[in-house]
């Protein structure tokens, strides 16, 4: 009989960390994101003051082979740049046919999906709802909450990989941005287009 390679990670369902010996966290500051927020002038006023962690994420280290999944934990910290919202990079898969799924642990957030024929899609996450990410969809999550984290714990196929480049050159078409109480989804300004 072949041996079973289980794993099993405690990691807080509150916050979304893992201990620090089944995950490094990888952590994305103001700084290394200022391009993706289309009001750069709001991003530099911020960054002359300080460079606050916008979100991190626990990458579970599974094997990262065909046949195999990828998990962990996402935590985008509450927050605006100007109008928009606190947000992930996004990203394309690098096998682009795959789908990913989230699961809401805390807080209230989006997640904004394009595809590379210009489909956009956006569902809201609130506690205990899961958001299926079809494939060929580039997504990120964005956090609509003033005051909470938004947490979410992820899986995909662990082969997958990711192709933050292409978000990084285009930017997502829509912008999510704070309007009165709420919010609304708006024409990105600075999309490059195809």
């Amino acid at each position: 009989m072949k041996d079973m390679l289980s794993k099993v990670i405690a990691f807080d369902m509150q916050t979304g960390k893992a201990p620090i010996e089944d995950a490094q966290p990888l952590k994305r500051n103001l700084s290394g994101l200022k391009k993706i927020f289309s009001d750069q002038d709001a991003a530099q006023m911020i960054l002359s003051k300080d460079d606050p962690l916008v979100y991190e994420f626990y990458d579970l280290h599974m094997p990262e082979k065909e046949g195999d999944l990828a998990f962990g934990s996402s935590i985008v910290y509450p927050g605006k740049v100007g109008q928009e919202y606190y947000m992930t990079k996004g990203h394309f898969h690098t096998i682009l046919d795959t789908a990913e799924v989230y699961y809401c642990l805390n807080g209230h957030g989006m997640m904004m999906m394009e595809s590379p024929e210009g489909d956009v899609e956006y569902q809201e996450m609130k506690l205990g709802q899961a958001v299926y990410v079809p494939g060929r969809y580039a997504h990120r999550s964005i956090n609509l909450s003033n005051t909470e984290t938004l947490v979410t714990f992820f899986v995909f196929r662990a082969d997958a990989g990711h192709n933050y480049g292409t978000v990084e050159e285009r930017g997502f078409r829509k912008l999510v941005v704070a309007d009165g109480d709420g919010y609304a989804v708006v024409d990105n300004p600075n999309w490059a287009g195809a």
